[in-house]
């Protein structure tokens, strides 16, 4: 039996397919008709929403999110969406699938982007900064997590290699505006380059994204603080005031309490981080909303974090 992909699904509309995929969420909810079971799954081309509508109950009962699940499923359209209506669905033994078919990963090969990430830490040139940015990437078991990592769980970069995609962007970001705008350009990449590091940390390595103890309970901002602050004890004689700045950009750099920020931005610095970073998530979060629609649709599945739907724009 071969493998359609998710993103090949739309080819297949008011056709029954059978196949395994990774169910990444799973939800019983409420409907008309009483309980329903809604699933994200996943393959390593990309993701498609499923509901089943029958014994919902008995058959969330069979699977946990991270399993991989064999289904048998109508593809429908839903307000120009592709959906799974899933009429059978069982537990998938490992010796029935390849885990790699399941897993995302950036479109960038990841020598490519440790390059990139390398050659951002060369322009570092504030000695103290550039020490405490090799005194934590030179690590090698660090550095082969932080490579492999998501930058989320949802919605952005939320695939491996997701999280130095992410960053590398973040401080592309950071750099031209350190040429517009009166603030240390070393003190702006090294925050871009630290700000989201504690996510090594606070999801897990599997196959299905998900939060870790620490994760939930501490945060990459407060967990990445306390990376920078005991790289900076390792290094005599590092000023005070720099590592006070830079702690900041770490624990400001989601902008509103209501974000989880542990701090609001109080530093020209810390303000262009918050919206170079904030600019890279949606923009990115977007642009893989728009990317899981079918070729003619014209308006995106709904963004359920902005609330909204994006149309589609075909220039």
């Amino acid at each position: 039996m071969e493998h359609i992909l998710a993103n090949e699904l739309h080819q297949y509309e008011s056709k029954e397919i059978i196949g395994f995929y990774l169910a990444v969420e799973k939800e019983l909810r409420e409907g008309k008709g009483g309980q329903y079971l809604r699933l994200k799954l996943q393959d390593r081309s990309g993701q498609v929403t499923a509901n089943v509508w029958k014994d919902a109950v008995k058959a969330a009962a069979d699977f946990d999110a991270g399993d991989v699940v064999k289904i048998r499923a109508q593809v429908v359209n839903y307000k120009g969406q592709i959906q799974l209506s899933i009429t059978q669905l069982r537990y998938a033994d490992k010796s029935e699938y390849e885990i790699s078919n399941y897993v995302t990963c950036s479109r960038f090969e990841p020598d490519f982007l440790a390059e990139r990430f390398w050659a951002f830490v060369d322009k570092v040139e504030n000695e103290y900064l550039n020490r405490l940015l090799h005194t934590i990437f030179d690590d090698k078991d660090f550095f082969t997590r932080f490579l492999e990592a998501p930058a989320a769980k949802s919605w952005h970069h939320n695939y491996r290699h997701g999280l130095i995609e992410h960053i590398i962007a973040v401080a592309s970001l950071c750099e031209y505006a350190s040429s517009l705008y009166p603030v240390s350009r070393d003190l702006m990449l090294a925050g871009a380059l630290l700000h989201d590091v504690a996510k090594v940390i606070e999801y897990n390595a599997k196959i299905a994204i998900d939060f870790t103890d620490e994760g939930r309970l501490l945060g990459h901002l407060s967990m990445g603080d306390q990376m920078a602050v005991q790289a900076a004890a390792q290094i005599p004689g590092f000023p005070e005031d720099l590592l006070l700045n830079l702690r900041h950009l770490i624990l400001s750099h989601h902008g509103e309490y209501e974000k989880a920020s542990v701090r609001l931005p109080q530093t020209l610095e810390a303000v262009l981080l918050h919206h170079c970073d904030n600019l890279d998530a949606q923009a990115a979060g977007v642009s893989q909303l728009l990317a899981a629609s079918p070729p003619d649709a014209i308006w995106s599945e709904y963004d359920k974090i902005n609330n909204r739907y994006y149309r589609i724009v075909r220039i």
